[in-house]
């Protein structure tokens, strides 16, 4: 039985993330699908694999997706009826074998991306409010591919600290981990995902992701919302401008950030 928004809402804050939340139709998935590959084609997939950033901005099919009422009814749950959509970003993984061959043309060893354990809060320079991070799934996740893992219920422990890694391949664009002696890995669950399905974390959850070690490739859209009463804050610490926000549901009525909805034809 599908889970009532309550019910929703009521497990998120006390795991600090939900997974298997489905989405998309197959047609919906499919224009999706078909709107990436022509991303892919035309900017080639070194810069897919993580610079497509706040392209919701500009084509009307990401912007859809960012407010799909079975991505937004779940969020304003979580969040309550005033939600902003502060950033987004495509995020792929892309299949070992085809690294591999990659880095053997140009005569090196190949370097497989990965997700350290962070905190998404960390890297986000406001107060006010919690931050939601859906991923959307466009590929099948499983563990062979570089599934999301999570531990439940850190969300509870504040903002942990974050250290410079000292392993290649971290796709974090600040290249920073959480220290190891600081988890329990041990309590980590997996968030396999259908194409079309989504999982939401918040920002304190403790999350990280393993190399794509299949012949798939492993794709999600990255979708971070908050409610409109955060703010941001100057932090040196966490620098970080917001010129994608857009106000997705509701009214704003402390106008801190800026709606910058598109008028997309």
């Amino acid at each position: 039985m599908t889970p009532s928004l309550a019910e929703m809402a009521e497990t998120y804050w006390k795991h600090g993330f939900l997974t298997g939340v489905p989405v998309l139709d197959p047609e919906e998935l499919e224009r999706a699908t078909e709107g990436f590959s022509t991303l892919e084609r035309e900017f080639g997939l070194e810069y897919a694999q993580y610079s497509l950033h706040n392209v919701h901005l500009k084509y009307r099919w990401v912007m859809s997706l960012a407010i799909h009422p079975k991505v937004l009814e779940p969020i304003k749950g979580i969040l309550g009826p005033n939600v902003i959509l502060l950033d987004s970003r495509f995020i792929c993984k892309y299949p070992i074998k085809q690294k591999s061959h990659e880095a053997a043309c140009e005569g090196q060893k190949p370097v497989l991306p990965y997700v350290a354990w962070h905190q998404d809060i960390r890297y986000w320079g406001f107060e006010g409010g919690s931050v939601a991070s859906v991923w959307l799934a466009m590929d099948d996740v499983d563990r062979e591919n570089g599934v999301l893992q999570v531990i439940p219920g850190s969300h509870h422990q504040g903002l942990l600290p974050h250290i410079t890694s000292p392993n290649p391949g971290n796709m974090l664009t600040a290249n920073q981990e959480i220290p190891e002696h600081l988890l329990n890995t041990s309590e980590a669950v997996e968030c396999p995902l259908q194409a079309g399905q989504m999982s939401v974390h918040d920002g304190l959850t403790v999350h990280a992701s393993e190399p794509n070690l299949s012949t798939r490739r492993r794709c999600g859209f990255v979708i971070r919302y908050v409610p409109t009463s955060a703010y941001p804050v100057q932090d040196p610490d966490r620098p970080r401008t917001f010129n994608a926000t857009v106000l997705v549901s509701g009214v704003d009525e402390y106008h801190h950030f800026p709606n910058n909805a598109p008028n997309l034809q």
